[in-house]
């Protein structure tokens, strides 16, 4: 248990907003090398599912994008469309959602265009 929890422990650290990408690259390879030895096999499986998407990982910890906004928006739109149920056009649906989120402008962190 306690091993699971150091290994639950050393992934969440390389999520640190305050730290280095290349620091961070450095951590997750020291938690893969960890996983692969650490004989739990939910840890050698997470290993191993990470280890695939390493460059998506290390790519969105440089960037600082993640879905979450999306994920947001599309819990709210989900939970107006359950409430829409009974409406007699899908044009009615899409006014609500319109009316209830208005206009979705995204700004990446990225994005030279929009700092200016």
């Amino acid at each position: 248990m306690w091993r699971a929890h150091q290994g639950k422990e050393a992934l969440r650290a390389i999520f640190d907003p305050d730290l280095d990408p290349r620091e961070a690259a450095r951590l997750l390879d020291r938690f893969l090398a960890w996983a692969q030895r650490s004989r739990l096999e939910p840890f050698v499986k997470l290993g191993r599912t990470i280890r695939t998407h390493r460059a998506g990982i290390l790519a969105a910890l440089e960037l600082g994008i993640n879905n979450g906004r999306t994920e947001g928006l599309n819990r709210r739109v989900r939970a107006i469309t359950r409430r829409a149920f009974g409406f007699h056009s899908a044009n009615a649906v899409a006014a609500i959602v319109m009316l209830c989120c208005g206009p979705v402008e995204l700004q990446l962190p990225h994005d030279s265009t929009t700092n200016q």
